[in-house]
C-alpha cells in the first residue's frame, strides 16, 4: 500500500477511520448529514483562520482536519474515494473552460 514511503488515498482512509473508531467516535452509529456538517465546519475553520490572516501552516492543519473527517467517513461508508477521484478528474478534463461559469 506504501510507495516510496508515501501514502496512497486508501490507507489515508484506513488509517483515519481506525484512530476514529479507536477513539470512540464509531461506538454508535454516525448521522451521514452531521458528519457533512463536520466536514464543513473545518473549512470554515479553514477560512477563519485566512481571515485572521493565520500562517499557512494554521490553513493547512484546517486543511488536513477535513481531509480526516472525509477520510473516516469513507472508511465508515466503504466509499473508493480513490477510484472515484480518478474517474472525477478524467471526467473534469472534458469539461470546457470554466465550464461557462463566472466563478
Amino acid at each position: 500500500m506504501q510507495k516510496n514511503n508515501k501514502w496512497d488515498i486508501v490507507r489515508f482512509i484506513e488509517e483515519c477511520h481506525r484512530t476514529a473508531k479507536e477513539k470512540g467516535w464509531w461506538d454508535n452509529e454516525r448521522n451521514g448529514a452531521e458528519l457533512i456538517a463536520l466536514m464543513h465546519s473545518e473549512l470554515s475553520e479553514a477560512l477563519e483562520a485566512m481571515r485572521n490572516h493565520g500562517t499557512k501552516e494554521e490553513v493547512a492543519e484546517e486543511l488536513a482536519d477535513c481531509c480526516i473527517r472525509i477520510f473516516d467517513y469513507c472508511g465508515a461508508r466503504n466509499i473508493d474515494l480513490e477510484q472515484t477521484l480518478i474517474k472525477k478528474m478524467a471526467y473534469n478534463n472534458t469539461r470546457p473552460y470554466r465550464h461557462g461559469k463566472k466563478f
